[in-house]
């Protein structure tokens, strides 16, 4: 049964598509009952979506909803069990994303692939040589791009040396040189801070008025509002609705994607005791170079308190984390409730109670081919109820496996499936709750809600906040500064690999947190 419709929607007369996708638009994409199956689970099921030309068009849904099948489906990484697909009114199959981009669509992944140590135009002609060759007419088109749509890129820089919002522009220069028309955007604005956001949605304008479709994937409601010109609404594997922003709110939206009010991470009165937990003194760190990454780092966290991290990534954040872990050896002095842990090794900090959410999580807080139940044991396998004492205890394992499934929400056939099989948002919500187990003294939670949508990011909220509640010490770093403020009993900045500016989160606005992460105040 489809999901009512909420004010500002367009109805699906006979639960078919709406009447705009009976319509084939020039330009444009039109989606007819996709249907995608895999092993125990329909991830697409009569999903119908028109894009039409020159639009920003925004594509919503909880995880698990089916929005990365569809993109992976548009852009000819895996083929579609059922239904059509129409590119500028006529019927298209792709093999390959190759397929996608000889008719003119482009995608530009959450995750840069990018090589750091090549220019702007080494990286955007590699494996397109033969448009523009690799000298003066590929940089003349480069610079003609950039011009066009106000990036302002210079060819010849090292992407090495450019901040997030430059390197993603150089991922939407790339599909464009390509030739595309319909640039499919997957959370481009989940590393952003807010003055990037609002530079990205300058050129998302100048696109769709030069006559590009943008396909906007977001679980950020109020830019969804402030960008899109059409809205379509998935759950559990269908298109559920279609908004029209203009007269649409998060509130409405929020209810439709997941059945609940949108979430605000505010927490209640401070619990912040007297209690030391964790104590960073001068703490630094050098690369093979001898070039600094950290420098005199040096902050408190007490029980019952969470500390904020804000920053542009690469500023420090990931190299400060792993310190903390071990994974990382630095100068410097770092105590765990009054004991020296400097020289202690990952698995003796995780064995002293400290839990970790990482940033990446399929680098470090998955393995992908292993069963959720194993990934369970991650981390974890010397400690109950993975363990008793000297064997893996896979039957508590398991147990305790169904518990995290069932509390957290984590969306899947069985404990027996792989990582790999699940979506972001529900990998991200199955290693939280791995990690909000054993009772942690500290948790240091990297980006804990990034790419999960509003009903899991409220469980998570939700659960830190219970934690802070019972005395857990909490170093939060994210990218969502709403998030920091909300849930922060301080704020400290973090600008290549310094320490330059603590904020109280009840006076700190996000736009004083983004002067800061890009220097401009302290």
């Amino acid at each position: 049964m489809r999901a009512r419709i909420i004010s500002g929607l367009f109805p699906r007369p006979g639960g078919s598509v709406s009447a705009a996708a009976t319509e084939t638009p020039t330009g444009g994409i039109v989606v007819r009952d996709i249907l995608k199956q895999f092993p125990g689970v329909v991830a697409n099921h009569d999903v119908n979506l028109t894009i039409r030309p020159a639009t920003v068009h925004a594509l919503i849904g909880e995880n698990g909803a089916g929005k990365s099948t569809l993109m992976k489906i548009l852009y000819g990484v895996q083929k579609p069990d059922g239904g059509t697909i129409e590119v500028d009114g006529r019927p298209v199959h792709f093999s390959s994303p190759t397929d996608a981009i000889k008719v003119g669509i482009g995608m530009v992944f959450q995750h840069f692939m990018l090589a750091d140590n090549l220019t702007v135009l080494e990286n955007v002609v590699l494996g397109a040589e033969k448009l523009f060759g690799i000298g003066e007419k590929a940089r003349a088109e480069i610079q003609r791009i950039s011009n066009a749509y106000g990036f302002g890129l210079d060819p010849d820089v090292l992407v090495e040396g450019l901040g997030v919002g430059q390197r993603q522009r150089v991922e939407i220069l790339k599909v464009l040189y390509r030739g595309a028309k319909i640039i499919i955007l997957d959370e481009p604005t989940a590393v952003l801070v807010p003055q990037e956001v609002d530079a990205l949605f300058v050129n998302l304008r100048e696109l769709r008025n030069s006559g590009h479709s943008v396909l906007f994937i977001s679980h950020k409601l109020d830019e969804v509002l402030a960008i899109a010109d059409d809205i379509t609404v998935m759950r559990r594997g269908e298109t559920v609705g279609e908004a029209d922003p203009k007269t649409a709110t998060k509130k409405q939206l929020a209810e439709l994607m997941v059945g609940s009010e949108l979430p605000s991470p505010e927490t209640e009165e401070s619990t912040v005791t007297d209690h030391v937990l964790l104590d960073l003194n001068d703490v630094g760190l050098v690369d093979e170079n001898d070039r600094a990454l950290l420098s005199k780092i040096s902050f408190q966290i007490h029980r019952g308190e969470v500390l904020g991290i804000a920053g542009v990534e690469g500023n420090g954040q990931e190299e400060l984390v792993e310190t903390i872990m071990g994974m990382r050896k630095g100068t410097g002095t770092i105590q765990l409730d009054g004991k020296d842990i400097a020289s202690w090794d990952t698995r003796d900090r995780r064995e002293a109670g400290i839990g970790f959410i990482p940033a990446d999580r399929h680098r470090h807080g998955l393995l992908l081919d292993a069963p959720l139940w194993e990934n369970r044991v991650l981390g974890h396998q010397t400690r109950k109820p993975s363990s008793n004492g000297f064997l893996i205890a896979a039957g508590d394992a398991k147990s305790d496996t169904e518990r995290i499934v069932s509390e957290y929400d984590v969306r899947t056939p069985s404990i027996t499936t792989h990582a790999r099989a699940l979506s972001g948002g529900n990998q991200q919500k199955l290693i939280v709750g791995r990690e909000m187990s054993g009772d942690p003294v500290l948790l240091i939670a990297s980006h804990p809600t990034r790419g999960v949508d509003v009903g899991a990011q409220a469980a998570i909220w939700d659960h830190i906040k219970r934690a802070r509640r019972e005395g857990l010490a909490v170093l939060l770093i994210s990218a969502d500064l709403d998030e920091l403020i909300g849930l922060s009993d301080t704020i400290e900045v973090i600008l290549r690999g310094e320490l330059v500016g603590r904020f109280d989160p009840r006076t700190v606005t996000p736009q004083d947190l983004g002067e800061a992460m890009t220097g401009g105040k302290s």
